[in-house]
């Protein structure tokens, strides 16, 4: 795979709207992730990823993640794995052992195996979220529909209403679960109504 398609297929992966243009009429900033100038070089597309994961994905949204749930709790966490030492350690290991038989952190597994029962490192992840796509077709429908109406949106002239308009149609028709693409939307909208 080529340093080109690499790149595209992680903006792909981390991208909500394909077409972010099609939504604001405007071009996306330029970020880490959009100029290849701004690119240093590396070997594998392993590495490229875990590049851009430390650039971008991991400070503006992981992170921020758990720094708001934390705070917002009085809790102080930490992160060991950022360390710059084991970072630095991390950077260092050569991508067969980073991931082998298509199975991430496989270097980490071994040494987990030794200390930690394997039925707790081999179960499914379980995550934090809240059921955000049966709350669109449900109690949060009519608020949703309100603040994603085509008129409201043309009015405000800021998002395209077609492409939003066909998420939301396709989501409440149980076509696609279009949740995570509506719910940024929604959070713009929501904060608009209240400037």
């Amino acid at each position: 795979m080529s340093a080109e398609s690499s790149d595209s297929l992680y903006r792909g992966l981390m991208t909500h709207w394909r077409d972010p243009e099609t939504m604001t009429g405007a071009a996306e900033p330029e970020t880490v992730l959009t100029r290849a100038d701004a690119m240093p070089s590396f070997d594998g597309v392993v590495n490229r990823m875990r590049y851009f994961d430390l650039v971008s994905e991991l400070p503006d949204d992981i992170l921020v993640k758990v720094d708001r749930a934390t705070m917002a709790t009085s809790l102080e966490s930490r992160a060991p794995f950022l360390h710059p030492d084991v970072v630095d350690f991390a950077w260092r290991i050569p991508p067969s052992q980073q991931v082998r038989n298509g199975q991430g952190k496989w270097l980490l597994r071994q040494v987990l195996y030794k200390y930690v029962p394997r039925e707790l490192i081999e179960r499914p992840k379980m995550g934090f979220g809240v059921p955000i796509a049966s709350w669109l077709r449900g109690p949060l429908r009519e608020w949703a529909d309100a603040l994603l109406g085509a008129d409201r949106l043309r009015r405000e002239g800021y998002l395209a209403p077609e492409p939003i308009r066909e998420a939301w149609d396709e989501h409440q028709a149980g076509v696609t679960d279009n949740s995570h693409l509506l719910w940024g939307v929604l959070m713009f909208q929501a904060w608009l109504e209240v400037q």
